[in-house]
């Protein structure tokens, strides 16, 4: 699950960059506010990669999903790519999940077959 779900993020990384510089030409936000909250949104991106074995790390990524929607009121093509990474996201958590028992599944049975070293 951690690499499905890593990979998500990292793509958000970049289309919030992409986006805050679309949002730079709009004249009722300053550079400022644009980036600061472009990269506070990359940094937690960058930085749940790195805690999706944690708990809550998921909600959090849900948190981070939900926001990328609502940031189509600045930028309009936002809710479209928002809601086509919530739609990433819900296939890596699921089939990420699915993978990882399938993977301790074949373990157990490649346990179970090898023979005793002793």
């Amino acid at each position: 699950m951690r690499t499905l779900c890593a990979s998500t993020l990292i793509g958000e990384f970049f289309i919030v960059g992409f986006a805050g510089l679309v949002a730079m030409k709009n004249p009722d936000l300053t550079q400022a506010q644009v980036w600061t909250v472009c990269g506070v949104t990359m940094l937690l991106s960058v930085l749940l990669c790195g805690m999706l074995s944690r708990p809550g790390a998921v909600q959090l990524g849900w948190a981070l999903q939900v926001g990328l929607i609502a940031s189509g009121f600045v930028v309009p093509t936002m809710f479209f790519l928002g809601a086509a990474f919530a739609a990433l996201w819900w296939c890596s958590v699921h089939y990420g999940r699915r993978i990882d028992a399938i993977k301790a599944r074949w373990a157990e049975q490649a346990e179970a077959a090898a023979p005793d070293a002793a």
